[in-house]
This record gives structure tokens, C-alpha cells and sequence, in this order.
């Protein structure tokens, strides 16, 4: 079976969040089971990318609505043991700029039509394949317009066959364009008009739900959720929900591996506390916290979505209360965020540090190194991270929600078998209250070293995912 993942990111190449972590490991899982699968994503000018060398097999150009051609190029990387061939849509002036949504000025504001390119140049290029894909699988709103394209635009026509798998990784975007940039996708049948329409502008992802022949998403809690919370869909997904179902995501084991990890000061050998702790003095050498007391992390997006906006709030109140923790915050995001959490690092110097910046190496390190890992979200479709710490032995603090809800079993409900705590509302007292929770669980050195030897040995490797996706893919081929 060959199947084709259309994706904006894949990680090491391009990442941006989770979507970058799932398209970078599916597919190698996918090849080890069986399954041809190859990702293709855009050629943005950034550091992994740049500094690879490619070799050109395709050029071609693409037809819009209105009769322009728009030349592009299609190059595959080599020289990297990726598990999966990985190609770059070259299309000049739309993708080689120094970041993938935006950069340090901010959002792109022509990212809805750059991703609508980038979903015609991928489709020209496969009318040329010898051995068309079996099957195309489609990530996010980026690519939400392919199953579609493939059904109601006569240039794309010989592809209507293809089975389409669409993946909501995040419904929070959803590719809003208004009418008035119609032309600048392919000619389509008029009467299908309708399927691009919702609420008055062409969406990409209510497309793609309509269209797919079947949606997915990143765990089951976040497809009940989304019946019922989807920024508008909501009667979109309950009229579609027969070929809707969720399929929980993994974790490439390979790379998050904290007996090979090549980015930790100190990789695990045989005794779990002795790995902890060292890790554990490689941040207090680096942040000077008091030694002595736990260290709660928070790594990802400062935004909303992320709970990240209740932080400072959060962290004001813990510290007050006079409960001896320290917080250690890595992550980019909202500059009001970024200002408060600054400030909080000179008022509250030796117990806060907030580090805004992208930092792969250093996240690793606190996975291992940290006592627990705040998840405070608004909206967490699946989240990878909470699965990262249980690895590393790091206790998540998670709000109920999406896949947070079904990777987290709350310690305090089931304690043989919980893998962290779980708050229900988003409050800072909620999360307050799972704090304290968490920091009585350190003071029983014991029962705290019991917990993190179980947590590690729970299995959220992806190899269970793919095969859930071998059988949809099976459904439809």
C-alpha cells in the first residue's frame, strides 16, 4: 500500500508544534509495518532544510480559477536516515521565508493562500506518478482543500479514486478564506460550490470533513469534544460523524529514548532515581533553584489554547501561598505573556525562570530532570508532551480535556495504576489545588520514587497507532 502524507510540517524539517512530531514519525512507524509511505511538505527557508542538499524531481507549473500558471518545483532531501522519503514543494516567493506560519514580525498575512498553493502544486505533482498513491492523507487545514480538489475540479480529475484520510490535528484553525479569493484555486464545477462554503467563507477543514472519505483526530475525547465545540462545526461533525473516529497518537520511542537520548546531560542506565537526579542537578546548575524543592515545567506554545495565560496568575498564587516549588517555563508565544513571565522572573528570582525560546535540546533535559509537567490546557486535541514526561519518569499535571483525558489516569482516583493528577476547570485555583496535590505526593519519597519507575514503563509507542491506521486505510483501499 503507498500512501502519501500532505502535511505544512515534519519534524526535524519543519516543526512547529505536535502536527511536526506526528508527521515526523507515522510514516517511519508506517514503513517498518508494511506501508510505502512518503510525507511531502513545503521548502521553507529554515535551518534543517537549508542545510540539506536536494535533488529536483519535478518541475511544473499549476492552473488557477482565473487562468494563471504558477511554476513550482518538487525536491527530495536524501542523505538523512528519516525512515520515510520526505519532498519539498519549491514555490518561489510563497514558502522560502525564515519561519513556517510566521516569523519575529509575526503571523504571515497571506498564509491561507500560500497553503492553497502548496495543495495544487502536490496534486500536478501526483498526476505524474507511474503508480499513483493508494491512498492520500491529508493533515490539518493546510491540506484540508485536496479532498475536494480530487473530487469537483476537472484538472485533478484522474485522482477522484484516490481515497482521501483527513486528520484534525487542531480545529482551532480552520483556513478561513473569503470568497473574493476564489481564483486563486483550480478551476472546479460550479455546483460544488457548496462543499467549500461555511458561514459565509470558503473553510478548508469544514471541507475536508465534508469531502474526506474519512476524518480523523488525535485521540476520542477530542472527537466527542468537537461535536459539541468546534468553533462552529459542531453540526458539521455530528452530520459527518459515521466516517469520523479518533485515533490516539503516539510518541516516536526511538527518539525519545532516555537510555540513547543523545541531548541529556545524563541518559538512564539501569536505576531511575540516579537518572532523575542528575538531570535534575544539570538544570539546578543552570537555574540555581533551591535544590531541595520539586521543579514544575511548562514546555510549549505561550498561548490560550496552551492554558499558558494562567501561568503568571498561577505561579503568583503558589509562590505566595508559601509552598516551597520551583517553576521553569520554555516556550515562545504572546508577547503580553512573555512580559508577565519576565517580570516574574525578577520578582520571584531562584524559585521562577522563564526561558522564551525554542530550545529542543533544553526540553529534552527537562523532561528528564523535572519533578512534574504542567498542562494547564484550554484545548489539547491529544498532546504529545504528557507522553514525553511519563518516558522520563516527569508526573504530568493535566486539565481534563481531549487527549489529556484519555493518556492520564489521575493518581488520586486510581492510585495503582494513575500516571499523574487532573484538574477539571480552568481556573487557577483548579490547577492550584493539583499543585498542592502533586507537591504532597513529593514529600512520600517512596511512594513518589514507586510512581515514576510505573509511569515509565507505560507503552505510548507508535506502533499501536499505525496499525489503527492500517485498518482505516485498509476500510478504504
Amino acid at each position: 500500500m503507498r500512501v502519501l502524507h500532505i502535511s505544512a510540517e515534519c519534524y526535524p524539517a519543519a516543526k512547529a508544534g505536535g502536527l511536526g512530531d506526528v508527521v515526523g514519525a507515522l510514516p517511519k512507524y508506517q514503513n517498518q509495518s508494511g506501508i510505502a509511505a512518503g510525507v511531502v511538505i513545503p521548502k521553507y527557508d529554515l535551518p534543517w532544510i537549508r542545510n540539506r542538499p536536494t535533488e529536483v524531481v519535478y518541475s511544473g507549473a499549476f492552473r488557477m480559477a482565473n487562468g494563471v500558471y504558477y511554476p513550482f518545483a518538487v525536491e527530495q532531501t536524501g542523505m538523512d536516515n528519516l525512515g520515510f522519503p520526505l519532498f519539498f514543494v519549491n514555490i518561489p516567493g510563497q514558502f522560502d521565508r525564515q519561519g513556517i506560519y510566521g516569523d519575529a514580525s509575526g503571523w504571515f498575512g497571506d498564509n491561507e493562500e500560500r497553503f492553497v498553493f502548496f495543495q495544487q502544486a502536490v496534486l500536478q505533482w501526483v498526476l505524474q506518478f507511474a503508480e499513483k498513491p493508494d491512498l492520500l492523507h491529508c493533515h490539518d487545514h493546510h491540506s484540508g482543500l485536496i479532498p475536494f480538489m480530487v473530487k469537483y475540479c476537472p484538472d485533478y480529475h484522474l485522482l477522484k479514486d484516490i481515497p482521501t484520510v483527513f486528520t484534525i490535528h487542531n480545529g482551532e484553525y480552520q483556513g478561513a478564506l473569503h470568497w473574493d479569493k476564489y481564483p486563486i484555486l483550480p478551476a472546479f464545477y460550479p455546483e460544488a460550490s457548496g462543499l467549500l462554503e461555511w458561514n459565509g467563507n470558503i473553510n478548508s477543514l469544514a471541507c475536508a470533513i465534508k469531502c474526506a472519505w474519512a476524518v480523523t483526530t488525535v485521540s476520542q475525547s477530542y472527537m466527542e469534544e468537537l461535536a459539541y465545540t468546534s468553533n462552529g462545526l459542531e453540526s458539521l461533525i455530528r452530520d459527518e460523524w459515521p466516517k469520523c473516529r479518533g485515533i490516539l497518537n503516539g510518541i516516536d520511542a526511538q527518539v525519545w529514548d532516555p537510555q540513547q537520548d543523545s541531548y541529556l546531560p545524563v541518559r538512564l542506565a539501569t536505576d531511575v532515581d540516579a537518572f532523575k537526579q542528575e538531570n535534575k542537578n544539570a538544570l539546578f546548575s543552570r537555574f540555581q533553584f533551591q535544590e531541595q524543592d520539586p521543579v514544575f515545567t511548562f514546555i510549549g506554545r505561550l498561548v490560550r489554547e496552551k492554558g499558558a495565560d494562567l501561568l503568571p496568575g498561577l505561579i503568583r498564587q503558589v509562590l505566595d501561598s508559601g509552598l516551597a516549588v520551583n517553576f521553569l517555563i520554555l516556550g515562545t508565544g504572546e508577547a503580553d505573556l512573555h512580559d508577565a513571565l519576565r517580570e516574574l522572573n525578577w520578582v520571584y528570582r531562584g524559585r521562577c525562570d522563564a526561558v522564551l525560546e525554542y530550545n529542543e535540546a533544553l526540553a529534552h533535559t527537562l523532561y528528564a530532570g523535572s519533578d512534574f509537567l504542567l498542562m494547564p490546557s484550554l484545548v489539547e486535541p491529544c498532546g504529545l508532551n504528557q507522553m514525553y514526561a511519563l518516558r522520563y519518569g516527569t508526573i504530568p499535571i493535566v486539565r481534563t480535556v481531549g487527549g489529556l483525558k484519555d493518556t492520564v489516569i489521575d493518581l488520586g482516583a486510581f492510585p495503582e495504576e494513575g500516571r499523574g493528577f487532573r484538574f477539571d476547570h480552568f481556573t487557577v485555583d483548579d490547577a492550584h489545588h493539583a499543585i498542592w496535590r502533586a507537591y504532597s505526593l513529593y514529600q512520600d519519597s517512596s511512594q513518589m520514587k514507586s510512581v515514576r519507575k510505573r509511569i515509565m514503563a507505560e507503552d505510548f509507542s507508535w506502533e499501536k497507532a499505525a496499525n489503527n491506521y492500517f485498518h482505516l486505510y485498509q476500510e478504504l483501499v
